[in-house]
């Protein structure tokens, strides 16, 4: 049976079925309910913005983008967000989606974290974070309407502790490798989380290189 949220239809095809199961046995609810919500903010913006975009690969780029904070998806030594998106272009890869569309999921998932750079890209790309924005952040909250909020977040609710437990997920899936974090927002979840946590400076490195000048 279609499903259809805040105007919203969830593709329903074999492989975003799939996706979807395996995305329910691999996450936890929070995260689970998080991904859901970034596919229709993501669409539902998409369509405010008038964007051409293919709600398949928005979905699997929004259910897969936290993948990477899983122990199953999770590398010793990449960037959570990486690890997401190589979990999604193997999954595509099975479904012989084409490289150009593998390559928009991979991006929208490997950059979701990496503000200013997305919105200027292709509409997969562009809309997931866009999603993860509205969901985490609150960006463009009010472009929503309160009747669109509260439908996508009746069926897929905000735990009443959502703000703290979402931070605590992005901590537990960095703690163990803090070098992923230079140049990016995790530095701001380890100083919260991780009192032995030390920011790597970016002017730091640059002064310290080998170079003599």
């Amino acid at each position: 049976m279609t499903e259809i949220i805040a105007g919203i239809r969830v593709p329903d095809s074999a492989m975003a079925r799939a996706a979807t199961q395996l995305v329910w046995d691999t996450e936890d609810a929070l995260l689970y309910n998080h991904s859901r919500r970034v596919f229709f903010w993501g669409a539902l913006t998409g369509n405010r913005r008038k964007l051409k975009f293919d709600p398949e690969l928005l979905y699997i780029g929004a259910m897969f983008h936290d993948m990477g904070l899983t122990a199953a998806h999770a590398s010793p030594d990449l960037r959570f967000e990486v690890d997401g998106a190589n979990a999604a272009r193997d999954f595509l890869k099975g479904y012989g989606v084409p490289e150009r569309d593998i390559e928009d999921v991979w991006t929208s998932i490997a950059l979701h974290t990496t503000p200013g750079v997305p919105e200027h890209m292709r509409p997969t790309i562009a809309l997931v974070t866009a999603g993860v924005e509205m969901d985490v952040l609150g960006i463009a909250y009010d472009d929503f309407s309160h009747e669109h909020r509260d439908h996508v977040c009746a069926h897929h609710p905000r735990e009443a502790n959502f703000k703290e437990n979402i931070i605590d997920h992005f901590a537990a899936g960095t703690i163990r490798k803090p070098l992923t974090t230079f140049g990016n927002v995790k530095a701001d979840v380890l100083a919260l989380k991780d009192m032995n946590y030390t920011r790597t400076n970016f002017c730091s490195i640059i002064l310290g290189s080998k170079w003599p000048t």
